[in-house]
């Protein structure tokens, strides 16, 4: 893997070396990648996947709102979407928004411009690249509901377009290649009063602020909903609202999110969710699945 360093592709964009990761996600955990890759452009990505040396394995980070990254040196490439892929535009009724653009930032966005449909995102962390990939949705909304298409690159550098029936998409799970890396997105939009999309803006950012651990160290939901129940309410059946393990804490507020309450110990992250999963298991006879992706 050493050898990688003298043979990485010159690029338009940025290389930071031994990054530590716990600086880049919510929960601020996790160890050290070798490489960041900052690319400037679609341009400049497509140029450094397709240069790269073969053997450099490749991870793509948006904000890092819903990841543990675990402790330890990352033995891999992170690509980071940052300032070259935060673009919106808008032209008859669809929005071209960059990968990078976090979600919170495209509702203001359409609130600001009287446009309607996805007033929901408020409510998302992260950026929409991760919220295509996980088909995020809270407030009674998906992104896949209003998504036309997106552009992708794969991890040798050939770039796709996908429609939204190409991405089979069902709850929380987009079932493209994980080998691809979301670039772009097509949303379809509205006109809208501007008063009542503000309102709903408000109303949904209150809600969230009243039921969620939001000014904790935190990464969302943890687990995803099984069909036709909500996780939160198998967590509090099985007695792990409140639990805690070192550092990690299921939320007393809502005790389907995690808070690190130290500092760079993604261990007791990982060790509370496996627990949660058992409990849930043993008590309800429900498997949970996480909604938090782990990083290693």
């Amino acid at each position: 893997m050493i050898d990688s360093y003298f043979s990485l592709p010159k690029i338009a964009g940025k290389y930071r070396f031994n990054v530590d990761l716990s600086k880049t996600n919510w929960f601020g955990v996790g160890g050290r990648a070798k490489i960041v890759f900052f690319p400037k452009d679609i341009s400049d990505i497509e140029f450094f996947l397709q240069n790269k040396p073969e053997d450099l394995r490749v991870i793509i980070l948006g904000v890092g709102s819903n990841i543990i990254v675990k402790e330890g040196e990352i033995d891999a490439c992170v690509i980071k979407l940052n300032f070259g892929f935060n673009d919106i535009s808008y032209q008859d009724n669809i929005l071209e928004v960059g990968a990078g653009v976090l979600s919170r930032n495209l509702a203001n966005f359409c609130k600001n411009n009287s446009l309607t449909n996805l007033e929901f995102l408020t409510g998302i962390p992260g950026s929409i690249g991760g919220a295509i990939r996980m088909n995020s949705g809270c407030y009674d909304g998906e992104i896949s509901d209003f998504l036309e298409k997106i552009i992708a690159i794969d991890f040798t550098g050939n770039i796709f377009e996908f429609s939204n029936e190409d991405c089979k998409f069902s709850y929380r799970k987009c079932h493209l290649p994980k080998d691809l890396i979301f670039l772009k997105a097509f949303l379809r939009v509205k006109k809208g009063d501007q008063k009542e999309i503000s309102k709903k803006i408000a109303d949904f950012n209150k809600q969230r602020e009243e039921t969620q651990p939001i000014k904790a160290k935190t990464g969302g939901s943890s687990f995803k909903n099984p069909p036709n129940m909500k996780a939160w309410q198998l967590i509090d059946q099985a007695g792990c609202r409140g639990k805690r393990i070192g550092d990690a804490q299921m939320s007393e507020k809502h005790c389907n999110f995690m808070i690190n309450h130290g500092s760079n110990n993604a261990d007791d992250l990982i060790k509370l969710g496996e627990y949660v999963i058992d409990q849930v298991l043993e008590k309800t006879g429900v498997k949970l699945e996480w909604e938090v992706r782990i990083i290693e």
